[in-house]
């Protein structure tokens, strides 16, 4: 890449990314963009050429930065794009609004965001994967998304557009989300208080949060009728067909599938974001041999891996 438009936010070439994912694995991105503010993400959007891949980074929850690094711009939203409002029923989060801060202040103000409490990542990757758990989603209360295209053009997007479904969207390509605005339920703070308080404990007693994963590896998968077709009625969980393929505790370099919740893909100690990616691909291998199910990844994975060439 010869030359960038010029912008006012931190423009860095070569910027490793693997401090800033939870994994903390990967190579460098080849620029990593922070914008000052919208209008300098619009402006640098509108002026980049159209061929340049651009990937919009949230906290690093839930995603694999491949060992051969990013090509293209990578963004991340930080201070500005955080801000929280809440009025007439309604909560205006920024993308780069921590989940657990938005549900807090959600339920401060008697609005019901509670299953965002224990979601690790941002409100934008909410968004864009229709976060849940406790059997609610965004989908459910989100009104609009203000994003910017990758033409650099600033525009609100309403809720029925986006086609939100499991861990899925239908956001432009190239899309950077700014803002959302979210329509709760309402409940009493302090009851909403107190549910949040026994989701922590329950994810606390269930998952390994003080391990260094990235969340689900895998998504649910649709279950199966006694007929063998499809039945989204009866969902499966992924840990227990992991469980029944045996690949609790399998392992591959720094790289296992974790023993307190199989689920999880953990580094260990030492990894590489190959070991981690390659250890996912040989469970999914189990999963369907042992019971022709296909895991779906819910972590997100990008760049290229280490031996790729241009």
């Amino acid at each position: 890449m010869t030359s960038l438009p010029e912008t006012r936010g931190p423009l860095t070439p070569d910027r490793p990314l693997n401090d800033l994912t939870w994994l903390r694995v990967g190579g460098p991105a080849e620029w990593f963009f922070q914008p000052a503010d919208a209008e300098d993400l619009s402006a640098f959007l509108a002026a980049l050429d159209p061929a340049v891949p651009v990937f919009a980074m949230g906290v690093g929850s839930n995603l694999i930065v491949r060992d051969g690094g990013v090509p293209g711009v990578v963004i991340r939203l930080g201070r500005g794009f955080n801000v929280i409002g809440i009025g007439e029923g309604r909560v205006r989060a920024g993308a780069a609004a921590l989940d657990a801060h938005v549900a807090r202040r959600a339920a401060e103000a008697g609005l019901d965001l509670t299953f965002l409490r224990t979601i690790p990542g941002s409100i934008g990757g909410a968004v864009r994967m229709n976060a849940g758990c406790y059997g609610s989603y965004v989908a459910d209360c989100l009104e609009t998304v203000r994003v910017v295209l990758r033409d650099g053009q600033i525009t609100d997007i309403p809720a029925a557009d986006l086609n939100l479904r499991y861990r899925q969207s239908d956001l432009p390509d190239g899309a950077v989300i700014l803002s959302a605005v979210f329509r709760p339920p309402q409940g009493d703070p302090a009851a909403l208080a107190a549910r949040m308080e026994e989701q922590i404990a329950k994810r606390d007693a269930t998952q390994p949060t003080k391990d260094r994963t990235a969340g689900s590896t895998f998504r649910n998968p649709a279950g199966f009728s006694s007929t063998g077709k499809a039945d989204d009625s009866h969902e499966l969980k992924a840990w227990k067909v992991i469980d029944e393929a045996g690949m609790r505790g399998a392992r591959r370099g720094g790289a296992v599938m974790n023993e307190m919740h199989s689920n999880f893909l953990t580094n260990a100690g030492g990894a590489t974001a190959q070991d981690l990616e390659s250890l996912g691909e040989e469970v999914r291998k189990k999963v369907y041999d042992t019971s022709g199910i296909t895991l779906e990844w819910e972590i997100m994975r990008i760049g290229r891996k280490a031996d790729a060439t241009e």
